[in-house]
């Protein structure tokens, strides 16, 4: 791949991350459907576990893997559902493994405020998306997605 091509194809998996959290944040199911693959696989068991005490804020959110656009977007819809979220991701890692895959490491922040009578009002949290990317069609798109937490408070 030219150098030209690799930046450009680097700049445009940034523009897919950062459509991700837009999407995830204003709860844009029309975009989420652009952001996935068909066949994604989103992993974000463990993702309100504090890594330091083990407490899992949101056991029945992040019970299994996501498998497929349609169960990944129903799923965070409902997950979200009166949650005000902010997500960041940052300092991405990615590497082109072909013209059409690649993989990244991006670290990440998220703040999540939950709605009235919640158990918890929120938690903001850090951590890492490990993701696979695949062109699929006019566009990048994710494949895989993991998310693991360095830390996770609640507030």
């Amino acid at each position: 791949m030219e150098n030209i091509q690799r930046l450009m194809t680097t700049e445009s998996i940034r523009t897919l991350k950062a459509q991700y959290c837009r999407a995830i944040d204003t709860k844009d199911r029309e975009l989420l459907k652009e952001v996935f693959a068909d066949d994604v696989e989103c992993d974000y068991r463990g993702g309100a576990t504090d890594p330091a005490s083990g407490v899992d804020l949101m056991p029945a959110a992040t019970e299994s893997v996501l498998r497929g656009s349609r169960e990944a977007i129903e799923a965070l819809s409902q997950a979200l559902a009166g949650v005000v979220s902010a997500h960041q991701a940052y300092l991405p890692e990615i590497e082109l493994l072909s013209e059409t895959t690649a993989k990244a490491t991006w670290a990440m922040h998220d703040t999540l405020r939950f709605p009235k009578g919640a158990p918890i009002n929120g938690i903001s949290a850090y951590g890492y998306y490990h993701e696979t990317y695949q062109y699929q069609g006019d566009r990048w798109r994710i494949k895989t997605l993991k998310l693991v937490r360095t830390r996770v408070d609640s507030v």
